[in-house]
């Protein structure tokens, strides 16, 4: 595990869907029960072709991104989100930002489906490739 004597650290990936909310849910479930600390990461990825750097802060993908970890944090928490929670937003494909931040982790938990790929599928190409990969246990929440 990657805690010495310090909490436990919980990263759970947020894109928005139903799937993410419900990892989001039981990470935090997780984390107070374990008294660790939980990491919110949303990722974005700057689209091909794009090369006006203006639209990164307030604008595009980086922005869209933040929206979107907004809009979840308020629907699990509301307006008072606990102590233990920070934010992360990573440039760069999920699966390979959930990965690395696994490295530093105690667990990854990701939703079983996100917003991309076909439908019908019982694990998406995301929570395939993090419960493959990663250093750390990971969950996969349906």
């Amino acid at each position: 595990m990657a805690t010495t004597a310090s909490a436990a650290h919980i990263i759970v990936g947020v894109d928005g869907s139903e799937h993410s909310l419900a990892a989001l849910l039981e990470a935090e479930r997780l984390a107070k029960a374990l008294d660790a600390h939980l990491e919110i990461i949303t990722c974005w990825i700057v689209p091909v072709g794009w090369v006006n750097a203006g639209w990164i802060d307030n604008t595009g993908p980086r922005h869209e991104a933040q929206q979107i970890q907004d809009a979840a944090i308020t629907k699990v928490f509301g307006d008072l989100v606990p102590e233990h929670v920070t934010r992360t937003l990573a440039e760069g494909p999920p699966h390979e930002a959930l990965i690395e931040a696994g490295a530093r982790a105690d667990m990854v938990v990701v939703g079983s489906r996100g917003h991309g790929g076909f439908v019908g599928m019982l694990i998406g190409s995301v929570s395939r490739a993090v419960s493959t990969h990663a250093s750390c246990p990971v969950l996969v929440v349906h």
